[in-house]
């Protein structure tokens, strides 16, 4: 299957859980589909994720002013629309979740994206080199209700470049 392909599909999917399932932050009804970017492979970078030498355990603010626990990994050098960016990756210290974890807000973030965050989880390779795709880009369930507690980017992950991909805000 192409990217393309199964960039669409996942999304497909996506639309179809949010529709119809228990888990979905629209239990009650009245989803019109997820609004996406156009896929851009441009936004589908090589990487090698450069592991943090002394990994700390850092809070993060959530969406209701609670807190929440994650492990440094490291973090990402990229080039995104001809500008190199670095991205911190995290792993949850309270849950037994072991993908990576990398909340970041950019230049669309509040208008064309969700303003407070959007997520990238990526299974952990074990070599180091990941495919950061930010077509694969998400929005906190709290982007849907405000039921939801959702943590939001460090600083050092607010991209001064607008990321182009992805999911977009849902609400107008």
């Amino acid at each position: 299957m192409t990217w393309r392909r199964a960039l669409l599909k996942f999304r497909e999917r996506k639309d179809e859980f949010f529709r119809a399932e228990h888990g979905s932050p629209f239990n009650g009804g009245g989803f019109a589909g997820l609004k996406y970017f156009d896929p851009d492979p441009d936004f589908r970078v090589e990487a090698e994720l450069r592991r943090s030498p002394s990994p700390q355990t850092v809070v993060m603010t959530t969406s209701k002013g609670t807190r929440q626990l994650f492990n440094t990994v490291g973090s990402f050098e990229l080039a995104i629309t001809g500008e190199m960016v670095r991205v911190a990756a995290y792993q949850s210290a309270e849950r037994e979740e072991t993908n990576l974890f990398v909340p970041f807000r950019d230049a669309t973030s509040g208008k064309e994206s969700y303003g407070a965050a959007r997520y990238l989880d990526m299974e952990v390779e074990h070599d180091d080199r990941y495919a950061v795709d930010f077509n694969y880009a998400y929005n906190p369930y709290c982007a849907y209700s405000d039921s939801y507690v959702c943590p939001l980017p460090p600083r050092e992950n607010w991209l001064a470049v607008a990321v182009r991909a992805g999911e977009k805000k849902y609400h107008d």
